[in-house]
């Protein structure tokens, strides 16, 4: 659950729709890490995806 509130603290502070590979880099998460968190943002509708293959805050 710590990664996932680190992945939408991320998206919240970067004020733009990020990748998954920006995700990466800002939290210092592993790929399978930000995977699962994004998975349960999705699942719990914290998160959107407008532009393709790029996340932001709903």
């Amino acid at each position: 659950m710590e990664n996932v509130n680190k992945v939408l603290q991320a998206l919240k502070e970067a004020k733009q729709p990020l990748s998954q590979k920006e995700v990466e880099a800002i939290t210092g998460l592993d790929t399978k890490e930000v995977d699962k968190a994004f998975k349960a943002l999705k699942k719990d509708e914290l998160i959107v995806s407008k532009v393709r293959c790029k996340w932001e805050p709903k």
